[in-house]
């Protein structure tokens, strides 16, 4: 079984794909993970990826695309699927995975997309922060440490925020993905093979979802 992951930055899909991978032995595929692991053993097109990222500019679709099909094509054989994050982003890039796993004998069994309402995403992403000796998570919303600045896990004071969490941030990030994903639902809807989880519901609920559209597919 192979799906691909679709939702916006704050959707819980890296929760999700660790329920994948240790409930039906799926491995996660994220293009930045197999950006960095080409552009880390030295391969053709890890070179190619290796000098934009060094320069600061975009790594072309082209260049994206073949890292990914690298890695596709040396798939771990005692794996059962893959679940791929963050691509393809595109419907030309989706035109050609599919090209390319038809080549291979291979099929998107699912694509899965994790809605969540945008004003809660917001709040789930620019509301976060973290403690700055443990790394334990808050939010503003819906987490805040049982006593005021001061962290339930070792007691620090001193907690951080990323710079590119601020709320005016998050909402071009949305927006940004709004306009690459919805040609991309289109797509796969037309295909047949689009289905959707409720990300505002509970994890255990979303993970349901997510057992029951692999058990069907599967």
């Amino acid at each position: 079984m192979n799906i691909i992951l679709l939702g916006p930055p704050g959707s819980g899909k890296g929760t999700q794909s660790k329920y994948l991978e240790d409930n039906f032995g799926l491995k996660q595929l994220s293009s930045g993970d197999m950006l960095r692991a080409a552009v880390a053993n030295g391969t053709e097109v890890g070179k190619l990826a290796k000098s934009y990222m060094e320069s600061g500019q975009l790594v072309p679709d082209e260049v994206v695309m073949g890292v990914v099909f690298e890695t596709l094509e040396n798939f771990p054989a005692d794996k059962p699927g893959f679940i791929l994050d963050g691509f393809p982003r595109t419907n030309q890039q989706a035109e050609e995975l599919d090209a390319f796993l038809t080549k291979h004998g291979k099929t998107i069994g699912a694509v899965i997309l994790v809605d969540v309402p945008d004003d809660l995403l917001v709040k789930r992403i620019a509301g976060r922060f973290t403690c700055g000796s443990c790394g334990e998570v808050y939010n503003d919303f819906f987490r805040l440490p049982k006593i005021e600045n001061t962290c339930d896990r070792c007691g620090g004071t001193a907690f951080k925020r990323r710079s590119d969490d601020k709320p005016e941030t998050v909402k071009e990030r949305l927006e940004v993905y709004h306009t690459q994903t919805k040609p991309l639902v289109d797509f796969y809807k037309a295909q047949g093979k689009l289905k959707t989880v409720n990300g505002d519901a509970p994890i255990e609920t979303v993970t349901r979802q997510m057992n029951d559209i692999l058990g069907a597919a599967g």
